[in-house]
């Protein structure tokens, strides 16, 4: 069974939901690693193992696995989202997209007041959205399961972390 190391809790909820919603669940198992600075130990500790990370740490992933650049990461299944994984979901499903599953959730009029404080009112709308989904504890989370489940397209480092797992 491949072990996929991800670096906190929301990203084990999306990589499991996105696991369950294509089919591969059976086949990993998916291990936060509580903070990505636990790479090495959690590499140490699994075998047959793959990754997603998100760019600001790849630094961690790059010198865990002792390659030089991303490019070298991913034959050994190892990927990383652009800036993170919200935003891959953001450009996904894009600004409407993604307010949507807010509505759904009950929490439009929550957004709404959160965009329009002062510090956020000269930010983008997708910065917006980022920012939103760390306010509480818990949000991430819940976010990564609606917004996986929302999916039409795969993000491309989840597409490519499928498609490793497929193949291992």
């Amino acid at each position: 069974m491949l072990t996929v190391l991800v670096e906190g809790k929301s990203d084990k909820v999306a990589l499991e939901t996105l696991a369950r919603k294509v089919g591969v669940s059976p086949h990993w198992q998916v291990v936060s690693l509580g903070g990505v600075t636990n790479i090495r130990r959690a590499l140490d500790n699994h075998t047959d193992v793959a990754g997603l990370c998100d760019s600001g740490e790849e630094r961690f992933f790059l010198k865990a696995l002792g390659v030089p650049d991303r490019a070298a990461m991913e034959p050994l299944g190892f990927f990383v989202c652009e800036r993170d994984l919200e935003e891959e979901f953001i450009r996904a499903l894009g600004v409407e997209g993604v307010e949507r599953v807010v509505e759904e959730l009950g929490q439009l009029q929550t957004l709404r007041t959160f965009k329009n404080q002062p510090f956020q009112r000269s930010r983008t709308a997708e910065q917006q959205l980022r920012r939103f989904m760390g306010t509480m504890s818990g949000r991430k989370s819940l976010y990564a399961e609606a917004l996986v489940n929302a999916l039409d397209v795969i993000p491309k480092p989840l597409e490519k972390l499928l498609e490793y797992s497929l193949r291992s």
